[in-house]
């Protein structure tokens, strides 16, 4: 029996298909904006405030493993019901929220750990979702992206392994726009058409790779033609790659790199 702990984006519903297809016995614990699962009888609508109803269910399905999948936003606090364990655990889930949202997960986590509650990988059951170093279109790039490309690097390197920050732009040795809370394709909106710059999506350093991937897919790849971007940067093993093979089609049709370091 495994625990799915659901939230928001395309990635959640590839988790859910997967485990079906390998007939693993599961319930969802469904944290998305729109109640999007309530439909799966296996799924049940628990509000995060409720931390020992979430735990007791855990516990009842006799359930040693759970994940995490897909953007869980950051809730509105003071309009939450606690209940016992919720008053208990919840101050910590708050001063999380400060950091950002992959924090509020990671605080979850812990809360699930002190429970004797184990979180595996996101992609344990979707181990061909990430793609291996490499270049993956006939487009490479060249001395200066790749100059650029370290440069991005290091800049992730150094911030907080819970900020929200899993984009941004570089162009000529220089970084242009960084990702806020409201995601990768806001951030690429504010840039002025046909930029030139690369986009550089990959976790922070050090950071809990359980939970909160970098994810990209065809639109991904739609964006940076739109915004006039060279090409898209990803970290092996380690981002959420959809729709793979229309992906790099498009990628090699519009002339777009994809390097993967």
């Amino acid at each position: 029996m495994i625990g799915l702990f659901l939230g928001d984006t395309d990635f959640p519903e590839i988790v859910l298909k997967k485990i079906k297809k390998l007939k693993k016995k599961y319930f969802i614990i469904d944290f998305s904006k729109n109640n999007k699962f309530h439909k799966d009888k296996n799924s049940h609508r628990i509000s995060i405030g409720k931390f020992g109803k979430i735990i007791n269910l855990i516990k009842e399905k006799n359930c040693k493993k759970v994940l995490f999948a897909g953007k869980i936003a950051k809730p509105n606090f003071a309009s939450l019901r606690l209940d016992f364990k919720g008053i208990y655990y919840m101050p910590s889930v708050i001063r999380a929220s400060k950091i950002g949202d992959a924090a509020i997960i990671k605080s979850i986590i812990d809360i699930l750990a002190n429970e004797s509650i184990k979180v595996i990988s996101s992609i344990y059951f979707n181990p061909e979702l990430p793609l291996k170093k490499g270049n993956y279109t006939k487009t490479n790039p060249n001395k200066n992206d790749n100059n650029s490309i370290k440069k991005a690097q290091n800049y992730f390197n150094k911030i907080n392994n819970l900020d929200h920050i899993q984009a941004l732009v570089v162009k000529d040795e220089k970084i242009i726009a960084t990702e806020g809370r409201q995601g990768t394709k806001k951030m690429l909106s504010k840039l002025k058409k046909n930029s030139k710059g690369i986009l550089i999506k990959l976790p922070k350093n050090k950071q809990d790779l359980r939970m909160d991937l970098p994810t990209v897919g065809l639109q991904t790849l739609k964006d940076v033609k739109k915004y006039g971007l060279k090409g898209l940067v990803l970290k092996s093993k380690k981002n959420i790659f959809l729709d793979k093979k229309e992906a790099i089609f498009f990628a090699n049709k519009n002339k777009i790199f994809i390097k993967v370091i």
